[in-house]
């Protein structure tokens, strides 16, 4: 049970499940019309090709869950831990992911599938970056997982068990959050096209050098 929830924690994770939910309206709305944030329906659609053969398919939806992994793999590099905690090297890992979004976004335009692997990766290194909170899985790139535990708690509930309070609030801001990013990237989207991508790549990137200044600060004075 989660015995405190800091407002951090809510804050953050609502302006991360907030720009996954952009970053993933974006890849539906793109030419490629193709999730980016999660991977379930791109392994459902790999293992079609697969059974299709069509090599095509094969390296476009294996292109892009591959890069994922190497997101994920690349924020094991730069974090170590999937435990969320302050003190540690998010605001790099930001850094690295608004960098990706920043390059992906000319090249999505552009109908480059380069780009799509850059997002992906992107969203790999930010789901990867915090998965866990005193015990509570966090995810801030998909929702399934969140809908699926929200569901548990209410039938629980409605059996007269006692539900961690905090825990489901923090799964509902993280469902607000994903929501209101897919709902601002459908405004944004029919007046900027693929560069709507620019907005959650300036967001993750102020966001991270916000966090790297306090984390700079938070040492010395430890010093």
């Amino acid at each position: 049970m989660i015995t405190r929830l800091p407002r951090w924690v809510l804050l953050g994770g609502l302006l991360l499940a907030f720009i996954g939910g952009m970053v993933n309206a974006g890849g539906y709305l793109s030419f490629y019309h193709q999730a980016v944030t999660h991977m379930t329906g791109t392994t459902t659609l790999l293992g079609i090709a697969f059974a299709d053969g069509n090599a095509g398919d094969i390296v476009k939806f294996g292109s892009v869950a591959l890069s994922f992994l190497a997101g994920a793999a690349l924020s094991g590099l730069i974090i170590r831990d999937s435990t969320l905690r302050l003190g540690r090297r998010y605001g790099i890992a930001l850094c690295v992911e608004s960098a990706m979004l920043f390059f992906a976004t000319p090249l999505m335009a552009a109908s480059h599938e380069s780009g799509l692997w850059l997002a992906a990766a992107a969203c790999g290194l930010q789901n990867a970056m915090a998965s866990s909170y005193s015990g509570a899985v966090v995810r801030t790139t998909h929702v399934s997982g969140l809908y699926t535990d929200l569901g548990m708690f209410f039938g629980q509930w409605l059996r007269g068990i006692p539900q961690d309070g905090r825990r489901v609030r923090l799964y509902v801001v993280l469902v607000l959050g994903f929501l209101g990013g897919g709902m601002a990237t459908a405004w944004l989207f029919p007046r900027f096209g693929e560069y709507s991508l620019l907005a959650p790549a300036a967001l993750t990137g102020l966001v991270g050098v916000t966090y790297a200044i306090y984390r700079h600060r938070r040492l010395a004075v430890a010093a």
